[in-house]
């Protein structure tokens, strides 16, 4: 196929896991082009052979400990009538032995060793699913090391290796130390905005999946109602935004009328949250008024003793709590409020997400708005998160979920996504 693809002039990237030249035929592919006439370029990658241990804190070299090692396969060619490797002298030549795609075959690997003259009593670990979330490494010796897999029932993919510098595993492991390292937690958040929450966790070591249950779309009115408003913007006295989203999709209309952050020139700007006040820092607007509490409740308290008479205009959701409209009112406020967006429930590939429920794989469900819970609600029902732990990002959210017979198991006590992560932290730091 390389050779196929070349001689079309395509440019053809072939991509290897690890190095192209370790156990991965690299070499005989590049032989082949070079008989048939179509240059290559050979780009190194980092074997598993050395990035696997050291994602289990295992050097494969130590001063004091090992000044060699050798990588062997564990799974020669079935053709061949014997074996190539020359167990007497691999045996003892190398401090550190490694073997990759050597599961299946690890009795005889084991027995060769100690045959030819390694000490059965030698350390030894056992890597699967290396630099994964689901990494698991097994702590052995080279006699114990296959009746330990077969005991633990641990399969390919997995390297094996032997030597002094095992011992290390305990003091360099870091990876599997990681505060939620062999955790699965299922992110709900929109697709764009899933990532700065994935990405917080697993630096954290989690695993994370992700299951949009809403995305962004035009509110019904198809923009009508904030496009009269951005017409008449110096009518107002105060204009509110209440979610990060609300900033972003009301600059992006302002746009659509050749305007920026010039028009707010006139206009006290209050947020709901840190969260939304950094959006609007990116469009050069610094909000006087942010409570310390992100949610309406504060914002009303922040604002009751000074909007009597004045026009203000609430750029938010479609669907959102009547809270603060009605409350300013009362206050003795003219209240516009105008749709930038509205969510509309996503979840896609809500079977296979079922399926991880149904294993019993998932451990924590995150839910950031109201929306999250009850469009997850609607794609898998309620019944599935029994036994699973959730967390919320605030105690609106929590409410909604308390709506469908589930206390949350977390509350950030500060409303935004980073208040999020360190209570999940905190709760499995307990």
């Amino acid at each position: 196929m390389l050779v196929e693809k070349g001689r079309e002039k395509n440019f053809v990237v072939r991509l290897k896991g690890g190095d192209p030249f370790v156990f991965g035929r690299g070499g005989e592919e590049a032989l082949y082009l070079l008989e048939n006439g179509i240059e290559f370029e050979i780009i190194p990658g980092v074997t598993s052979a050395v990035s696997v241990p050291a994602y289990a804190g295992i050097p494969v070299t130590h001063r004091g400990i090992a000044t060699s090692f050798a990588v062997v396969t564990g799974h020669e060619d079935p053709e061949k009538e014997e074996s190539g490797i020359d167990w007497k002298k691999i045996s003892t030549a190398a401090d550190t032995l490694i073997f990759l795609m050597g599961m299946a075959n690890l009795p005889k690997i084991t027995a060769k060793l100690i045959e030819n003259g390694r000490d059965g009593k030698t350390p030894a670990a056992v890597i699967r699913h290396g630099t994964k979330f689901s990494q698991r490494t097994l702590i052995t010796t080279l006699e114990n090391a296959a009746a330990d897999v077969a005991k633990n029932k641990i399969g390919a993919p997995a390297i094996f290796l032997v030597g002094e510098v095992v011992s290390l595993h305990e003091k360099l492991n870091w990876f599997d130390k990681k505060i939620l390292f062999g955790k699965k937690i299922l992110v709900t958040r929109t697709r764009t905005q899933a990532s700065k929450l994935t990405k917080e966790f697993e630096n954290l070591g989690a695993e994370v999946v992700e299951f949009p249950t809403i995305k962004i779309s035009a509110p019904t009115d198809n923009f009508s109602a904030i496009d009269a408003a951005i017409k008449n913007l110096k009518s107002f006295d105060t204009i509110i935004f209440t979610s990060a989203n609300g900033v972003e999709k009301f600059f992006a209309r302002l746009k659509i009328f050749n305007l920026d952050s010039r028009a707010l020139g006139n206009l006290k700007v209050a947020v709901i949250g840190s969260a939304t006040a950094n959006a609007l820092k990116k469009f050069g607007v610094v909000a006087d008024v942010v409570p310390e509490e992100f949610r309406a409740e504060s914002l009303i308290d922040a604002l009751k003793n000074s909007v009597a008479g004045e026009k203000i205009l609430i750029a938010r959701a479609e669907v959102a709590r009547d809270i603060l409209p009605e409350k300013l009112k009362k206050f003795g406020a003219e209240v516009t409020v105008a749709p930038v967006y509205k969510t509309v429930p996503a979840g896609e590939n809500a079977g296979k997400i079922k399926s991880l429920f149904d294993a019993g794989e998932v451990d924590l469900v995150t839910f950031t708005s109201s929306s999250t819970v009850e469009n997850f609600v609607a794609a898998l029902g309620e019944k599935i998160l029994s036994g699973v732990k959730t967390a919320v990002i605030g105690p609106v959210t929590g409410e909604t979920l308390k709506k469908f017979g589930i206390t949350p198991d977390i509350c950030a006590e500060e409303f935004t996504i980073s208040g999020l992560v360190q209570a999940v932290k905190h709760f499995y730091a307990k």
